[in-house]
């Protein structure tokens, strides 16, 4: 029998409306959950789904002129698990600014040796 556990949060859940003001008790089952860490993330879609591509960028000089980033997961989603998961992301990102100060995503261009 699978170990289930009950976690606090918020969690995106299928592709079905809830009915408003029902509450739904959501056990998290994680028996068969696998971890990955991944700094490169890319997304592509269609009308019928979104694909999340994972993976490590290995480069160990920024003035590298071409890159291999290895692609290790790919997560599809239906467009509404994706608009859910938007929302859920948004909401995290902006608990964690909240508590460790903004992120800076900015992109980060090499510096060119040519310009002075």
């Amino acid at each position: 029998m699978a170990k289930e556990k009950e976690r606090e949060g918020t969690g995106v859940i299928g592709d079905t409306a809830t009915v408003p003001g029902t509450q739904v008790k959501i056990h998290w089952d994680d028996s068969n959950m696998r971890s990955i860490y991944a700094n490169v993330c890319n997304a592509a879609g269609t009308r019928e789904e979104i694909v999340l591509l994972f993976g490590m960028n290995q480069a160990w000089h920024s003035a590298q002129k071409e890159l291999t980033v290895q692609l290790t997961d790919r997560i599809v989603l239906s467009p509404f698990a994706a608009k859910r998961l938007t929302i859920l992301l948004q909401n995290v990102v902006r608990d964690y600014e909240s508590r460790y100060g903004e992120l800076d995503i900015g992109m980060r261009r090499p510096a060119d040796p040519t310009i002075s």
